[in-house]
């Protein structure tokens, strides 16, 4: 009876979002990109979309994030899961969040995202979703990891004295 299982329980959809933080040599930027359908369509929001069935978590964000933007990212850190219950209005869906801090290069909208765009960290759109939250748990965690200089999340690019400068933009914003 292989395939005829069902499970008699309401579960979740799974999502990715990934948390795009760009320096562009002077300033600290987050990657957004402006939502092309509903839910909140032309809201801005981070890069991510549903999980394929047999696909890896980081696997998923790293798709969505070069689907939506034209990114392509090896290094993405998790920041954890964002589960409230009413945070999608299409459905109940639990959304695993990433992170990665590159240097800023040209992004284009894709897929269902209209367009691709950086912000300065301190000035950003209103967030769709609960995505304002995953922004600051994302700015928070990654301070820290860059007051201590350590983590995969970043490209390895990155001098001494310019991880000192972002660490600085983190705290200042």
């Amino acid at each position: 009876m292989e395939g005829e299982y069902r499970y008699k329980y309401p579960h979740p959809a799974v999502t990715t979002d990934c948390v795009v933080f760009g320096f562009d040599g002077i300033r600290l930027n987050v990657l957004l990109i402006q939502r092309g359908n509903e839910p909140y369509k032309g809201s801005w929001a981070f890069p991510g979309g549903f999980l394929n069935i047999d696909e890896d978590a980081p696997d998923g964000a790293r798709r969505e994030l070069l689907e939506e933007t034209g990114l392509a990212v090896t290094n993405v850190e998790q920041l954890g899961a964002f589960a409230t219950p009413d945070r999608d209005p299409r459905e109940r869906v639990i959304s695993i969040a990433y992170f990665t801090l590159m240097r800023t290069k040209d992004v284009t909208g894709g897929d269902d995202a209209a367009m691709a765009k950086w912000f300065p960290i301190n000035k950003l759109p209103e967030l769709a979703f609960d995505h304002q939250q995953i922004f600051e748990q994302a700015l928070e965690r990654m301070s820290h990891f860059l007051k201590l200089k350590t983590g995969n999340f970043m490209s390895s690019d990155f001098t001494y004295e310019e991880i000192d400068m972002i660490y600085y933009a983190t705290l200042t914003r």
